[in-house]
């Protein structure tokens, strides 16, 4: 009954894993463009390997970007600003210019007591005239030009009754020239002048009394600009039905480059659009589904303890949904480019949390992904898997500062190098290289950068564990190592032989040294409760355990492992340095005790099992190798005599005997890794205790 409910829950749990690939699977299609796949490979520079190709239908050849942006940089450096004419100043200035005039003449008259004839000016009409035909021309203020940006422009519109004439700006006056232009109309027309009218003329402030009338017109010339950006035609010319495009062998040129992209966006276009738009879903549905079951086939393969936990499994589709679908958003965006999306950020979580055979797997899966749907998929491809191994390759000891940076860094130049390889490739220049996704790189790296912050906060709601969290756990200053340090010295000291020995290990066949070396430090702080009860701590004249039975002193020494779980647990330590305290004796015997007991009480063969560890098993190399490291450490101590035979000996015993007892069945230690492991403890239990070799004393 127990087997059979024990089936119906293993069933059950499968299928809830499955559905959570088949869900991811639905939301990546739901969020994927509908459009097709045209079904030709092309690239600019390379033969056609393909059938001539004729027109299946009348289509418009659409402009590329780069002649789009250029096209509209010429509108915009063409673009001649407006200004509105205003025709009630030069009335406004004649008449202030003309009360002064008369105001300062008639006191020149009063002073001067002039005779009738010379009572009159002469002059003013000539001076209105001036000014008359000065504002025809147009008077403009230096700051209207600077908002408007006309003086780069070297002419401006003026609309004058909802009709727009072009000028030279260097026709039209500022106040300055203006009342220049007056000074000199005054200084010709009185140059053999000397009399009181011609002195009052050439000292006229006409500085005071002059005003723009051209004043520009923000909210016209923008909605004309505009306008203009927005009627720029995307296409030219029209390639008819049955019309060649391109025969078999035929060098892809850059004028048959654009007809074929042309044609390749409005194919997939039609066919997104079209009445099949139900078979296209069924056909991303399909793809997608094959993607996510090698995924599912991989794990269950050679990540099965990855699919053994919801959250690990649900953190890889999470991450693999939410690029893709962001990808699917950049896409349909106009103005921004693909290659702005951070993709190298999967493979560096899946490096930081899992290791690089899985990073790089996932990788693949998502630029797959990604590629159904973006234009150029091989190019994409290409690149982004370029990126992919080099953020891989590079990041190693995430917890040492700058080293993220020298990653991103690293992909960025990738990146770069790859782009303008393409580049030259297709266009046969390096001029060709549009400047454009040189930032779109940056701003990907910029992205990248960011997800160093993320890292810990994945940590938190996935219960992941970061080298940069493993080393500040692994600090001997961390309060319950001080207090290891304090109650007892011994099984500390014993902690620190441990870790150096099973990190030597670890980073000989492979593993996460940092996360050895963590639960090696913790894995006997469950002795704090009792630390006089274990070898390492006591004194050479008292023993406690000479005062109890064999069973109490079993009892004592395991129960270490559950004391160490419950402080663990109080102490908040993350649940994977819990196992190591679960598992670092397996499912054992305390050897001493039980072989004290058996050998007094050898019919009492049914209380042997209070003498053996709860367990469970390790199920990982690095549970393993603590273990071995933990039995091998302790045991030599108590040897009187080190030499390399008896080393030696100690450590192939020890191992040995765990084999037998399967303790490593369920881990996924190798055979061929286990004699690397006993010559790694071997050497280094020969350098801590200094063993030397003995010479013979006559040769």
């Amino acid at each position: 009954m127990n087997k059979f409910f024990r089936f119906v829950q293993l069933y059950f749990r499968n299928i809830i894993r499955i559905s959570y690939f088949a869900i991811a699977a639905m939301a990546i299609v739901f969020f994927l463009p509908r459009e097709g796949r045209f079904k030709y490979e092309f690239q600019k520079g390379k033969p056609w390997l393909h059938e001539n190709l004729f027109a299946p239908f009348d289509f418009p050849v659409h402009k590329s970007e780069q002649e789009i942006v250029a096209e509209k940089n010429k509108i915009l450096r063409d673009f001649k600003p407006f200004f509105h004419y205003d025709s009630t100043t030069v009335t406004n200035v004649i008449d202030l210019i003309r009360s002064e005039y008369k105001k300062q003449f008639n006191t020149y008259q009063l002073k001067t007591k002039l005779k009738p004839a010379q009572s009159k000016p002469i002059y003013f009409d000539k001076i209105e005239r001036a000014i008359v035909q000065m504002y025809r021309r147009g008077v403009i203020d230096v700051t209207e030009i600077q908002s408007s940006k006309a003086l780069s422009q070297g002419t401006i519109s003026l609309l004058i009754n909802n009709i727009a004439y072009e000028t030279p700006l260097s026709d039209v006056y500022t106040p300055t020239t203006a009342v220049e232009h007056l000074q000199s109309v005054c200084s010709r027309i009185t140059e053999l002048d000397d009399g009181v009218e011609a002195k009052l003329i050439r000292q006229f402030p006409f500085a005071t009394y002059i005003q723009p009338n051209l004043f520009y017109d923000a909210s016209s010339s923008e909605k004309y600009k505009n306008s203009m950006l927005v009627n720029l035609s995307t296409t030219r010319g029209l390639v008819q039905t049955g019309e060649r495009i391109i025969t078999e062998g035929e060098v892809v040129s850059n004028e048959s480059y654009r007809v074929l992209e042309s044609l390749k966006f409005e194919y997939e276009s039609r066919l997104g659009f079209s009445h099949n738009s139900w078979m296209l879903i069924l056909g991303q549905g399909l793809l997608v589904s094959i993607l996510f079951l090698i995924l599912y086939l991989f794990l269950l393969n050679f990540r099965r303890e990855v699919l053994l936990f919801d959250l690990k499994v649900l953190f890889i589709l999470l991450l693999i949904s939410i690029v893709t679908i962001s990808s699917s958003f950049v896409l349909k965006s106009s103005g921004v480019s693909i290659y702005l999306i951070p993709f190298a950020i999967v493979p560096i979580f899946i490096r930081v949390f899992y290791d690089a055979r899985l990073a790089l797997f996932i990788h693949l899966v998502t630029i797959f992904l990604v590629a159904f749907f973006v234009p150029n998929g091989f190019e994409f491809v290409f690149v982004s898997f370029i990126a992919g191994v080099v953020a891989i390759l590079s990041l190693t000891n995430l917890y040492r500062r700058g080293k993220l940076f020298l990653t991103v860094s690293l992909v960025l130049l990738s990146y770069v190098i790859v782009f303008i390889g393409l580049t030259i490739i297709q266009e046969g220049s390096l001029t060709a290289v549009n400047p454009m996704y040189l930032l779109w790189f940056t701003g990907n790296a910029l992205l990248l950068l960011a997800s160093y912050q993320l890292i810990y906060l994945f940590e938190k709601i996935f219960g992941f564990l970061s080298d940069t969290t493993l080393m500040e756990i692994s600090d001997t200053n961390q309060d319950l190592l001080r207090k290891l340090a304090e109650v007892a010295p011994g099984t500390f000291q014993h902690s620190l032989q441990v870790a150096n020995l099973a990190e030597a290990a670890i980073q000989k066949i492979g593993g996460n040294a940092l996360l050895v070396r963590a639960g090696a430090l913790y894995h006997d702080i469950g002795k704090m409760n009792n630390p006089f009860y274990f070898i390492e701590n006591q004194s050479p004249e008292f023993n406690p355990h000479n005062n109890l039975d064999f069973e109490e002193s079993a009892e004592i020494i395991i129960k270490h492992v559950p004391d160490g779980i419950a402080l663990a647990q109080k102490h908040r330590l993350p649940e994977q340095l819990i196992e190591f305290i679960s598992m670092h004796h397996g499912t054992s015997k305390v050897q001493y005790f039980f072989r004290l007991y058996r050998d007094k009480y050898p019919e009492m063969k049914d209380e042997f099992q209070r003498f053996v560890y709860p367990g469970p098993k390790p199920n990982a190399k690095e549970t393993a190798v603590l273990m071995m490291a933990d039995s091998v450490e302790a045991a030599s101590r108590t040897l009187k005599s080190i030499t390399h035979q008896s080393i030696d000996n100690l450590v192939e015993s020890i191992i040995n005997q765990q084999q037998l007892e399967e303790q490593f069945n369920e881990s996924n230690i190798t055979f061929k890794d286990i004699p690397i492991i006993k010559q790694v403890f071997k050497k280094k239990l020969l350098n801590i205790y200094h063993a030397r070799i003995e010479y013979p004393e006559k040769y």
